[in-house]
């Protein structure tokens, strides 16, 4: 299930990039389209492409959120990360060898 959610995860990525890329540049030089007279990027479909962006960027969302629901089941559950740190803490201190004398 993990393995399908990542595929889609990354596959709602690259859409999404295309997505963007593919429209209309509101005043700054980095859009595709070269002018606004173009078929491609009339109106109706600056309308698409955004409600596209909208609905692939939501499922983008909510499988992110799927993976990281899913991925937390396989942690251990702590109290507090303070105890973790003294934990390691107490692992980490040299032992005071014992006097035999």
């Amino acid at each position: 299930m993990e393995n399908i959610l990542l595929t889609l995860n990354i596959i709602f990525a690259i859409i999404l990039i295309i997505l963007i890329l593919f429209q209309k540049s509101e005043g700054g030089a980095l859009g595709i389209g070269a002018s606004q007279d173009s078929f491609m990027f009339s109106r109706s479909a600056g309308n698409f492409f955004t409600k596209a962006t909208a609905i692939i960027a939501t499922l983008f969302i909510i499988c992110s959120l799927s993976l990281t629901i899913i991925g937390r089941k396989d942690l251990p559950t702590s109290t507090s990360v303070i105890d973790k740190i003294e934990e390691k803490e107490d692992d980490s201190l040299p032992k005071i060898p014992k006097n035999n004398n």
